[in-house]
C-alpha cells in the first residue's frame, strides 16, 4: 500500500472519528437556512420581511487548552484587530453612518437581521431589501459614487481606477478620483496595525511574528504582497490570522474592489499533517486538464499546502451571509505562481454544515437508492479539492488581456468558483483512477457533489458560489448527469454522464477564463445561472421542512473565555 493510500485511509478514519465525536464548538452546528421560494415571489414584487430565523445561532467556541498564556493574550489582540475589520466592512457595504442607522432600528428582529446582513438587504435572497424605503442595494456597494454610471467610469482617465484597494469618489468639481483605502481609513487601519505589532511581540513562532509585522505594514500602505509571501511560510504555528482587504465579491458592479474581513484560527495539528501531502499533486494534475495546452501552460507553485483549523472568530465580509468553510489564499496571481496558495479547511464549520444541512437535504431530495452515498468523508474531500482546484488553469489570459480577474470583471468570481467546483471533482476522479485515494467509492463523491449543489444554490444569485452552482446544475441537467423522479421528487446521479458533463464543463470554463472572454462568460452566467420553476418548487420543500440555510455566531472574548 502506498504512503498516499495509507494517508487517505487515515483521513477517512479521522473524519469518521470527528463525525462521531463533535468538539464543543460543533454541538450546535452551523445551520444554513432555506432559500425560500414563497418569499422569492414576494421579493420580486417588493420589500420582503426580515428572516433572522433562517440562520441557526450558536456560540463559536473552541478548545484553547493547548495554548500558552502568551498565545491566549495574543488571541485577544487578534480579535480586537478583526473587530476593526468588521467596522470597515460595514462602511464599505452600507456607509459611514451605519451605527446611527442601526441605533434607529431598535433591538427587534429587524435589527438582528440587519446585523447579520451588514445592511437592509438579504444576502441569501439576491440582496433584496427587507426594510421599506431603502431601495435596491447598489451593485458597487459604497466603493463608487451612487450616481456614477459604468460608462462614466470606463471613460474616465484615472490611473489605478480598477485597483483592489481604493474607492472611487468625486472631487470638489464633481469629477471622479481615486482614494486609497489607507487614506480613507487611516485612523482605523493604524489602530489595527498597532494591535498586530503588539501581537507579534507575543508570538512564539518567528515566522508568524514576521507575518504579523508585514501584515501591519500592509494595512497602512495597501501593499499586501510581501505579507502574502510571508504568510505562505506560516504552516506550523498553532494560531493563525487572515486579515485585510481580500475578496472582491462585494463589488458586484465590476468585481474590482476588495472588502475587509478577518478570520482568527486555531490549527488542528493532527489533521493538518495528514492533509498537506495532497498539494504536491498540483503540477501533474495541471498537465492532465481536459483542455488545450495553451490553457494549462502556467505551472502552479509547489509550495502550496493544506491545513485544518477551527475558526474562532469571523469578521467583516467573512461574517456576512453564508459562512465560509474553507479558505484558499492568497489571491495575488504572482504569489500563486511563485509559491502556490494555502488551503485552510475550517473543519468545525464544515462538519456542522454537513450534519445540519447536507444530511437533511439528502434525505429529502436524493433518491433513496443513492442517499447512503452522501457522506461527510466525501463532503470533506469535495470541499478540500475545490480549494486545491483554485490553483489549476491559468491566472493570466492567453491573449494579452491581463489577468483573468481583470478580464472577466464582475463575473470573474462566479467563474472561478464554478471552475474550482468542477475541477475539484475532476481531481478526485483522476486521483482515484491513479489509485491514490485508497479504498473509496467514487459514487460517494458524485452524489455528495449533487447534494452540495442544492445546498449552495440556496445562497442566491447574488452569491458567487450560488451562481456558479446554478450554472452547473443547469449544465449537468441538459447533459443528463442526473435524473429526477417526478413522483418522489428525488434526484439520482447518472455516473457516466456526470463524468462526461464534468469534463466538458471543465473545458468550457477553463477556455473562457484563458481567453478572458467576458461576453462568453456573461452569457453562460445569464443563461444558466437561473433557477427554473421545477427546481424552485424543490427548494421550497427544503424551506417547508425547516432546513436552515446558514449560521450566525455569537462570538468573541466572552464565548472563548478570554475576558481579562
Amino acid at each position: 500500500m502506498s504512503v498516499k493510500k495509507r494517508f487517505f485511509i487515515n483521513l477517512v478514519t479521522i473524519v469518521s472519528f470527528l463525525t462521531a465525536c463533535s468538539e464543543p464548538g460543533d454541538k450546535s452546528a452551523p445551520i444554513e437556512t432555506s432559500e425560500m421560494a414563497e418569499t422569492s415571489v414576494e421579493m420580486a414584487s417588493g420589500t420582503a420581511s426580515p428572516r433572522p430565523e433562517i440562520y441557526a445561532e450558536l456560540p463559536l467556541i473552541a478548545d484553547l487548552g493547548g495554548l500558552s498564556k502568551r498565545q491566549r493574550s495574543m488571541l485577544v489582540l487578534l480579535i480586537e484587530a478583526a473587530q476593526i475589520m468588521d467596522d470597515l466592512f460595514w462602511r464599505q457595504a452600507y456607509g459611514n453612518d451605519y451605527q446611527q442607522w442601526l441605533a434607529s432600528i431598535g433591538v427587534d428582529d429587524v435589527r438582528r437581521f440587519a446585523e447579520m446582513n451588514y445592511g437592509p438587504w438579504d444576502r441569501l435572497a439576491d440582496d433584496n431589501p427587507f426594510m421599506p424605503g431603502v431601495g435596491e442595494k447598489p451593485l458597487g456597494a459604497q466603493f463608487y459614487p451612487g450616481d456614477m454610471t459604468k460608462e462614466e467610469f470606463e471613460a474616465a482617465d484615472l490611473p489605478g481606477k480598477s485597483g483592489l484597494y481604493s474607492f472611487i469618489r468625486r472631487n470638489s468639481d464633481g469629477e471622479l478620483m481615486v482614494v486609497p483605502y489607507h487614506v480613507e481609513f487611516a485612523t482605523e487601519l493604524n489602530q489595527a496595525a498597532n494591535l498586530l505589532m503588539e501581537a507579534a511581540n507575543l508570538a512564539d513562532h518567528d515566522g508568524f511574528a514576521d507575518y504579523l509585522r508585514l501584515r501591519a505594514d500592509a494595512l497602512v500602505t495597501d501593499e499586501y504582497q510581501a505579507s502574502d509571501f510571508a504568510w505562505m511560510d506560516v504552516k506550523s504555528n498553532p494560531v493563525d490570522l487572515v486579515i485585510g482587504a481580500i475578496e472582491t465579491y462585494e463589488d458586484r458592479l465590476f468585481g474590482y474592489r476588495a472588502a475587509y474581513e478577518a478570520y482568527v484560527l486555531i490549527k488542528d495539528q493532527d489533521w493538518s499533517e495528514q492533509l498537506e501531502k495532497f498539494a504536491t499533486f498540483l503540477p501533474e494534475l495541471q498537465k492532465g486538464l481536459p483542455v488545450d495546452e495553451i490553457y494549462k501552460s502556467e505551472m502552479p507553485g509547489t509550495d502550496s499546502d493544506l491545513n485544518a483549523y477551527d475558526v474562532i472568530y469571523y469578521a467583516g465580509h467573512s461574517n456576512a451571509g453564508a459562512k465560509t468553510i474553507a479558505i484558499n489564499l492568497p489571491n495575488d496571481e504572482e504569489v500563486q505562481l511563485g509559491k502556490g496558495t494555502r488551503r485552510l479547511q475550517l473543519k468545525n464549520a464544515m462538519q456542522a454544515k454537513f450534519e445540519k444541512i447536507m444530511d437533511p437535504i439528502s434525505a429529502l431530495l436524493i433518491d433513496e437508492s443513492q442517499s447512503r452515498h452522501v457522506t461527510f468523508e466525501a463532503f470533506f474531500a469535495n470541499t478540500m479539492f475545490h480549494e486545491v482546484a483554485h490553483g489549476l488553469g491559468v491566472k493570466s489570459t492567453v491573449n494579452g488581456k491581463g489577468t483573468v480577474r481583470e478580464a472577466l470583471r464582475d463575473v470573474a468570481s462566479s467563474m472561478e468558483e464554478g471552475k474550482a467546483d468542477v475541477l475539484g471533482l475532476y481531481m478526485i476522479t483522476k486521483l482515484n483512477e491513479a489509485g491514490e485515494l485508497g479504498e473509496v467509492d467514487l459514487l460517494d463523491n458524485y452524489v455528495t457533489f449533487m447534494a452540495g449543489i442544492f445546498r449552495s444554490i440556496r445562497f442566491g444569485a447574488s452569491d458567487a458560489h450560488g451562481k456558479a452552482n446554478m450554472v452547473r446544475f443547469n449544465y449537468f441537467a441538459e447533459r443528463g448527469a442526473f435524473v429526477r423522479d417526478p413522483e418522489r421528487g428525488t434526484y439520482r446521479v447518472d455516473f457516466d454522464k456526470m463524468q462526461d458533463a464534468m469534463s466538458s464543463l471543465s473545458n468550457l470554463l477553463l477556455t473562457l477564463q484563458g481567453d478572458g472572454n467576458y461576453e462568453g462568460a456573461s452569457t453562460l452566467t445569464n443563461e444558466k445561472g437561473v433557477i427554473d420553476d421545477q427546481l424552485q418548487r424543490d427548494l421550497d420543500r427544503l424551506t417547508q421542512a425547516d432546513i436552515p440555510v446558514d449560521i450566525q455566531f455569537s462570538q468573541g472574548l466572552t464565548e472563548l473565555g478570554l475576558v481579562p
